[in-house]
């Protein structure tokens, strides 16, 4: 499964996405894109959102922080 993170050094949330994912052995690509234009806009083009972090499964988009705790909600998986 090839998992993706969009995130920004700084970004509080990104860290605290790629914690959770590593916690929970979830193996993922991280692309920078705070100097990375294209890459941001690639980003962007996948998600229709501008904030990071932007969270990919596969091709599947999860959303950001929030949602990814939501996703991996127990009651998602119900």
């Amino acid at each position: 499964m090839k998992n993706t993170i969009y995130t920004k050094d700084y970004c509080p949330y990104c860290r605290a996405a790629k914690k959770v994912l590593k916690n929970r052995d979830i193996e993922f690509t991280e692309i920078d894109v705070e100097f990375d234009l294209e890459k941001r806009q690639e980003m962007v083009a996948r998600s229709g959102r501008t904030t990071v972090p932007q969270i990919f499964f596969e091709e599947q988009h999860i959303g950001g922080y929030d949602d990814l705790m939501a996703f991996l909600s127990p009651r998602h998986a119900a």
